[in-house]
């Protein structure tokens, strides 16, 4: 008799993104929608056009640093803290290997498993590693979620860089008359793309995450264009 095919069942999980991919829409979405806001704002606010485009630059600029920044020290907070969750958790092991089982145990019997069942799959796992299985079932922590804070801070700083420069390059090109629209405009169509992209790779409704980046980014530019018009005319 013929030994039947084996049939493959490909899967494609995207959680393996979530570090990079947070950050990275974080990034590019505060770059065009702060720098596109400033723009605006110093606009309405009656400076010129050279004003404007130092103004945008300077914003560029220090939005990268500090998005760097931001993005290094919260994620390294968070890697400090898995380090010493672990940590303590690994004395645990040592010190009462019988009580991290039974805590492993029931765990698995919360999630469905029987008693007997899920003992046997605690001992096993504990066996192959202890402190995996407890750092993945208790407290959470896996190798595809771990903070990564190099990685955040460089894909947070380029991709600000990235949204920064695309409603730069529109305010160097159009007239000082048609400025606010022509940044306004182009700016939110961008907002758009950006969030039909992070939406398409993370999996999720293009539809919705282009919807949400755009209203937000629409506000934050009529808020500061509001405000750059009430200082223009006090001053």
């Amino acid at each position: 008799m013929k030994p039947m095919a084996r049939t493959t069942h490909p899967e494609q999980h995207r959680t393996d993104r979530i570090g990079w991919l947070r950050a990275a829409v974080l990034g590019a979405n505060d770059g065009i929608v702060s720098t596109a806001s400033l723009v605006v704002g110093v606009a309405a606010a009656g400076a010129g056009h050279t004003q404007i485009l130092v103004t945008g630059v300077a914003g560029l600029v220090a939005g990268a640093m500090s998005m760097a920044a931001g993005e290094y020290v919260s994620v390294h907070s968070q890697a400090d803290t898995e380090k010493a969750d672990l940590s303590r958790e690994q004395g645990e092991l040592l010190q009462d290997p019988a009580a991290e089982r039974r805590e492993l145990t029931a765990i698995y019997v919360t999630r469905g498993l029987q008693p007997e069942l899920a003992r046997q799959v605690a001992e096993q796992l504990m066996t192959h590693d202890a402190l995996g299985a407890h750092a993945r079932d208790e407290l959470g922590i896996s190798e595809t979620m771990s903070a990564r804070p190099v990685q955040a801070a460089l894909a947070s700083a380029a991709s600000f860089a990235v949204g920064a420069a695309l409603p730069l390059a529109v305010t160097a090109l159009v007239p000082s008359q048609s400025l606010i629209p022509s940044v306004a405009g182009t700016s939110l169509a961008f907002l758009a793309v950006l969030g039909f992209i992070s939406a398409r790779a993370g999996g999720a409704s293009v539809l919705t995450g282009a919807w949400r980046v755009t209203f937000w980014g629409a506000l934050a530019m009529a808020i500061t264009a509001a405000a750059g018009t009430l200082f223009g005319a006090v001053a």
